[in-house]
């Protein structure tokens, strides 16, 4: 802060060099004037200078040094106190504008939660007759023809939860809430919604549940769960998921492991990209928001989500949940 302080104030020293310098040729041009009195008037000036620059700095700096420490948030109250009639000038300019911007945050997320809302009332109403639907396509004899249906009405389901849990994941803070689930009711339930899918892909399942609780947003977890599990099933082809959870070194783990295609190794430190799909193998129904928004709320439930995989060997995802006590500041949101 003083560098720039004293490149603000250059002006200044450069004029007040000036004049000294100025004293001083006189004096050489000036015979009857005695040296050694402008020497002491230089030597008084440049103390009382010194002095003067000292006060200024001591005056001038804390409102700009509390400006280069402030954040840009919407707080100012970090801010110093204006003094001078400038000061008070660049005062009044950033509080204007600061408040403009708190109105036009306050316009937007009303605007936001307001088309949230629209769209999650769009997508509860379009459950109704998925429902009646789902119903109908159970009624079939053609067997052949109700597994078909029975796929499409699926991915129709998965993608309107996908977006319906992408609407509220901006909002996850607000809706968590913290306790002991059960994980084999968790598990086996979304396991179930996929029975259809997996049946028609020769697809079954393994599990092994060695730690059988989990602390953790039990509507979340299980969305967490779909996405890994939907991924697993639609990469593999008459093969054994297998779902195994265990206790280490105080967290619970759990593994989803799938023998499908596998994902290419240029490709896996992209996959939790909003978007992103395989570069490898294209698939044009591929969203590529299922990844991207577990990511997002194992991210707020303190969730690590690692990755390994193999091309044409399979690829499992595992879930590091953290420990208890790590969780006093998740419940604090």
């Amino acid at each position: 802060m003083i560098k720039k302080f004293l490149i603000e104030r250059c002006s200044w020293i450069l004029l007040f060099l000036f004049t000294q310098l100025l004293f001083l040729f006189i004096t050489y041009i000036d015979s009857t004037i005695p040296v050694s009195a402008v020497l002491y008037i230089n030597f008084l000036s440049l103390i009382i200078f010194l002095i003067f620059l000292a006060v200024r700095y001591n005056k001038e700096t804390p409102f700009y040094r509390s400006l280069n420490e402030w954040d840009g948030s919407l707080d100012l109250a970090g801010i110093a106190e204006a003094g001078t009639p400038f000061e008070k000038i660049v005062e009044k300019s950033i509080t204007e504008q600061t408040e403009r911007q708190k109105r036009i945050y306050g316009e937007n997320r009303i605007a936001l939660e307001q088309e949230r809302d629209d769209l999650l009332s769009w997508i509860h109403e379009v459950k109704t007759p998925m429902t009646a639907m789902h119903l109908m396509i159970e009624r079939l004899e053609d067997e052949k023809m109700k597994a078909r249906l029975t796929y499409e009405w699926l991915r129709i389901h998965l993608l309107l939860d996908q977006q319906l849990h992408q609407k509220r994941i901006s909002f996850i803070e607000n809706d968590l809430h913290v306790e002991r689930i059960a994980l084999e009711p968790l598990i086996f339930k979304e396991i179930k919604s996929l029975q259809s899918w997996c049946m028609q892909k020769g697809i079954g399942f393994e599990v092994d549940l060695e730690a059988d609780e989990v602390l953790s947003d039990e509507k979340w977890l299980a969305f967490i769960m779909r996405q890994l599990l939907t991924n697993a099933v639609k990469y593999s082809d008459a093969a054994d998921i297998s779902i195994r959870s265990r206790t280490e070194n105080e967290q619970t783990v759990i593994e989803v492991q799938d023998f499908g295609r596998g994902i290419d190794p240029k490709d896996l430190p992209r996959i939790f990209e909003k978007g992103f799909t395989s570069t490898t193998r294209p698939d044009q129904a591929a969203t590529g928001m299922g990844l991207y928004l577990a990511n997002k709320a194992a991210e707020s439930l303190l969730i690590q989500i690692q990755v390994k995989s193999k091309p044409g060997a399979g690829t499992t995802f595992t879930l590091i949940f953290p420990k208890q006590n790590e969780f006093v500041n998740l419940t604090r949101m």
